[in-house]
């Protein structure tokens, strides 16, 4: 469970403009981000699984405070979120926990990305859902150093939607209903 009022590790004065913000590896971070939202062969309800389980491995009050706006529209909500974390036991589609698996694999145990896993995948996704789910887990998890510092505290209190405007840059919406 995220904790919204732990402090951040670093003050943010110590880091530098241009440097370790706002240089070209953040902005290069960003293009790649971007693009990868922008990919969509893989439907709202398991992206949004995908990153709510990136959230939870990496603790990021950010990422979990957030539901994607497409994901809500197609009928995810708070009941699905509960299941995440519990997945493998739990009641939800079998392409859902083949992406979970996938993820876990991906940021926990590798050694889990075997034919196995493989041949679960491909009896529900393409080739190219694959590809767009092994990019989401990235994408997901690049604000990790920001995570370990405890840098990325949501301004907001509440369950907000998430949305990306048409270059893939996040736009923060209202507070969930």
């Amino acid at each position: 469970m995220t904790n919204p009022s732990a402090k951040p590790r670093i003050d943010v004065s110590c880091l530098n403009e241009g440097k370790s913000l706002g240089g070209p590896l953040d902005q290069s971070i960003a293009e790649f981000a971007s693009s990868v939202v922008k990919t969509k062969t893989v439907d709202p309800i398991t992206t949004e699984f995908v990153r709510l389980r990136c959230a939870q491995i990496h603790d990021c009050r950010i990422c979990g405070s957030l539901r994607n706006e497409e994901a809500l529209n197609e009928g995810f909500d708070e009941k699905m979120q509960r299941k995440i974390a519990r997945y493998e036991t739990s009641d939800l589609a079998p392409e859902h926990i083949a992406a979970l698996r996938l993820c876990d694999a991906m940021i926990l145990s590798p050694e889990l990305a075997d034919p196995s896993l493989s041949d679960e995948l491909h009896r529900h996704f393409s080739r190219e859902q694959i590809a767009e789910i092994c990019l989401d887990v990235m994408k997901w998890s690049q604000q990790k150093a920001l995570v370990a510092l405890k840098l990325e505290a949501p301004s907001w209190k509440n369950l907000n939607t998430l949305s990306f405007d048409d270059d893939g840059n996040p736009v923060i919406g209202t507070p969930v209903r």
